[in-house]
């Protein structure tokens, strides 16, 4: 397997921490986003969306999103689950990560892509350029207020995000909270069952991958 990643960007992160959770090691390749190597022929090629992360399996497929990937790999390896073992852990882990990706990591690439001036033109990753519209910063901001709420009344009830063991969900929602310092608007301080669950993960190896 090769993982195709890119060191600052939350997406490959995600499977990183997935990767390291696992305790598996995979050939990795550094895809250089600031000077447009997901827009290269060699990568389109394997990715026609121009995004990372990408999986190239041994088998010759090119899985091309975080949930394909991490699938494929709990799959491949059950253990330690990170995907639920029930069907009621699968569903709840399912739902809690398309919650971080809907309402954490959408709202906070709104606010990021629509506002940044360095990225004018960018407002989507990948390969096709796309124009700002400011007002989806705002609604973005807005929507992630909303999103730590969301986070600290569930995590006032459940120590992980889809119920009693760490998941996939809570790699989802750390990542896109930690990710969330580049539009200075990380979840408040007050919000402590939240913060309790933020140093639980930023202790484990895996946050460090």
């Amino acid at each position: 397997m090769i993982f195709y990643d890119c060191a600052t960007a939350p997406s490959p992160r995600r499977a990183r921490m997935f990767i390291a959770e696992k305790g598996l090691e995979i050939e990795t390749r550094q895809v250089d986003l600031r000077n447009d190597g997901h827009r290269a022929p060699e990568f389109l090629a394997l990715n026609q969306h121009g995004t990372v992360p990408v999986l190239s399996t041994d088998e010759g497929l090119n899985l091309t999103e975080n949930i394909a990937i991490a699938g494929y790999l709990e799959a491949m390896h059950p253990e330690p689950p990170l995907m639920g073992t029930t069907p009621d852990e699968k569903g709840a882990v399912l739902m809690w990560n398309a919650i971080c990706e809907f309402h954490g990591g959408m709202s906070i690439a709104e606010t990021l892509r629509n506002a940044s001036p360095a990225l004018k033109g960018r407002a989507l990753p990948g390969a096709v350029n796309y124009d700002q519209i400011p007002e989806l910063a705002e609604r973005g901001a807005k929507r992630l207020q909303l999103f730590y709420a969301t986070l600290e009344k569930r995590l006032q009830d459940s120590p992980w995000l889809a119920g009693d063991r760490f998941t996939m969900a809570d790699i989802t929602g750390y990542v896109f909270c930690d990710f969330a310092r580049i539009v200075k608007m990380t979840p408040p301080e007050d919000n402590k069952a939240t913060q309790a669950w933020l140093a639980k993960i930023a202790a484990r190896p895996s946050a460090q991958a």
